[in-house]
Parts: structure tokens; C-alpha cells; sequence
């Protein structure tokens, strides 16, 4: 008789309980998303201010700039991008020294929720591949702007680690901490922009 394998699911506040191993769309809710991103934090919480920076901020801010740089993109592409850090939310964000230590497993682990994310909320399992360059386009500038915002890098390190960005698309982009229940009901509400606009 086999092992009975560990227990490998979470049981979330909206009461669902996703199987992190094999998930599916129906175990997913955006308030689970929103309020699970709202407490991660990046950079390690090694950052400036009296609230971390949390995965739901920095997602806000990476919609922000992807629809900036793809101002004719579909809504659906926005909301991709909104969602890019989702698994996040039951999987933690892990700094790149340590996904490359940890090994595929962990990007074997993140592409099965992703695409559960994404089927439940009416987006291809996988992304096209323009759309996610773009998206990670986004995401540099993001970590470029917080890098040197709250998390003490200079610009030339910052430049060296994440690219230059083009200054005129971020010039009146400013990150400010902010108390994770306000930074969740913002998550939840662009989402529902979003959705209305589909």
C-alpha cells in the first residue's frame, strides 16, 4: 500500500480549499487573492517605511505601467497583469536568490496555480508569450522604482540589476506604504473595474 501522501492543501478565509499541488479554477476567489497579496511582502520586507511593500501594491503598480506601455491592449491583458503575482498569495514571494536555490520545482509549482488563476478568471491557462514579455517589462520597471524608492539601492545598481527605464514613463509614479486592509480593497476593486470593462 503507497504512502499517504502530506497534506498539500490551505484552507482560505473564503472557506475554499486549494490543493496546491493539482488547484482548480473553482477554489479560487479574488478576496483570497487580494487579502493573501496584501500581506506578502517584497523584498524580503527589507524596505523603507512603517508597512511593508506588499505583493497586492506592487501588482497595482505593474497594471499601471503595463497598461502605459500597451495603452491599446485588451482589458483582459490588464487584468493579466494585475494577476501576474497571484499564486503568490498561498505560495509567498520568494526573492530570485532563492527561486534559482530552491530550483524548478518552485516555477513547476507557481505555472500550476498561474494557470488555475487564470481559467478561473477567464484568461488562457498559458499567457502568449508577447503578453507575458510585456507584462515582465512592467515588472522590471516596478522593481527598478522600488528598488531605488524604498529599498535603498542607488540608481546605478538599480539600472544594473533591473535595466534603465524610460524616466518619462514613471516620472509621476510615487510608491507609498500603505496599511494592508487599504491596499487589499484597492486590489479588489481595480479587479472589479476590470471585470466590468471584459
Amino acid at each position: 500500500m503507497p504512502p499517504k501522501p502530506s497534506r498539500a492543501w490551505q484552507r482560505m478565509l473564503s472557506g475554499r480549499r486549494l490543493d496546491l499541488l493539482d488547484p482548480t479554477p473553482m477554489d479560487i476567489e479574488i478576496e483570497d487573492i487580494a487579502h493573501g497579496l496584501a500581506f506578502v511582502a517584497r523584498w524580503n520586507g527589507q524596505t523603507h517605511g512603517d508597512f511593508a511593500y506588499s505583493v497586492a501594491e506592487h501588482s497595482l503598480l505593474v497594471e499601471v505601467l503595463f497598461a502605459r506601455m500597451n495603452p491599446r491592449a485588451p482589458v483582459r491583458w490588464q487584468l493579466a497583469a494585475l494577476l501576474h503575482d497571484a499564486p503568490e498569495y498561498v505560495i509567498g514571494d520568494m526573492i530570485s536568490p532563492v527561486k534559482a536555490a530552491i530550483g524548478p520545482s518552485y516555477g513547476v509549482l507557481d505555472d500550476r496555480l498561474s494557470a488555475a488563476i487564470h481559467i478561473r478568471f477567464g484568461l488562457p491557462a498559458a499567457l502568449p508569450v508577447t503578453i507575458k514579455k510585456q507584462i515582465k517589462k512592467a515588472d522590471r520597471i516596478s522593481a527598478w522604482m522600488e528598488a531605488i524608492q524604498i529599498a535603498g539601492f542607488t540608481e546605478k545598481e538599480a539600472d544594473g540589476f533591473f535595466g534603465k527605464p524610460n524616466k518619462a514613463l514613471i516620472e509621476d509614479l510615487h510608491i507609498a506604504l500603505r496599511p494592508p486592509r487599504q491596499v487589499r480593497d484597492d486590489f479588489t476593486a481595480r479587479y472589479h473595474q476590470l471585470m466590468e470593462t471584459l
